[in-house]
């Protein structure tokens, strides 16, 4: 697709988005025809945006959520600033079609993480890691059935990037802990909890942050210094409505809240 093609979808979706409306699917001349093509579309965000890139998101991290929305893999989505809130914050339900929360661990990067041709490791990815800190993700997308558009539209539509809450930075001991068999709760007011575990994100969030950093490299996109990436629900997303109060216990990891407004 031409560089004007690519501008005018990016701009159809982001306008859906400022009016909080949906669509049944792009219209055909703007349909992405490769993953290649939909992330240049959703690299469009940032070029729009009055706030700088402050990270990145994985959505279908685990077999389940790729079957619910009939992709083969994850696939990683932009997050402006103006669209992150710290824990205690509030963040405004508007018109959201998915109305689900997610529970996710986050990392921030405290190293650039460049282009090359190599897949860069685990080890690699994370002594480049600066911390560890609890996410809520409240998704959403511009499709009226994300469910079946397909991979390549879920990515132009941002993989359902929405808004995203950070908690403080986790104490150290995370580096030592097995993550994949972490399993941190979550909490919709006082309806019974929801217990997740970190081996729902690609079998570790340590595999979602290495997975990230390689897509984004084959991609010629530099992860980098200060950027956070959140890694995928570490359990099935828990229904929301506006007024909800969403909690995300790490035990000893920390807690993070959000209210919606």
């Amino acid at each position: 697709m031409t560089d004007h093609k690519i501008r005018d979808a990016a701009d159809f979706l982001l306008t859906l988005w400022r009016e909080q409306k949906r669509c049944a699917a792009l219209p055909e001349a703007l349909q992405p025809r490769s993953r290649a093509e939909a992330y240049r579309m959703q690299a469009h965000h940032e070029v729009v945006s009055a706030e700088p890139l402050a990270g990145w998101k994985i959505a279908a991290t685990s077999v389940a959520g790729q079957k619910h929305i009939g992709v083969d893999g994850p696939l990683a989505g932009r997050y402006i600033a103006e669209r992150v809130v710290a824990s205690g914050g509030a963040i405004p339900f508007g018109a959201n079609h998915m109305r689900v929360a997610e529970i996710e661990f986050a990392f921030r990067v405290g190293r650039d993480l460049p282009p090359r041709f190599q897949s860069y490791s685990e080890d690699e990815v994370f002594d480049a890691v600066a911390s560890a800190h609890p996410a809520i993700e409240i998704p959403d997308s511009r499709f009226d059935h994300f469910e079946t558009v397909g991979a390549a539209a879920l990515i132009a539509d941002n993989a359902c990037a929405n808004w995203m809450a950070i908690g403080s930075a986790m104490p150290e001991a995370w580096r030592s802990m097995d993550l994949a068999a972490f399993g941190p709760v979550g909490h919709v007011n006082d309806k019974p909890a929801v217990q997740g575990k970190g081996a729902n994100v690609l079998g570790s969030p340590r595999i979602a942050m290495t997975w990230i950093a390689n897509e984004l490299s084959g991609l010629g996109v530099t992860l980098r210094e200060g950027q956070f990436v959140t890694t995928g629900t570490c359990l099935v997303p828990m229904a929301i409505s506006q007024g909800d109060t969403v909690t995300g216990d790490f035990g000893v990891l920390g807690t993070i809240t959000v209210k919606l407004t």
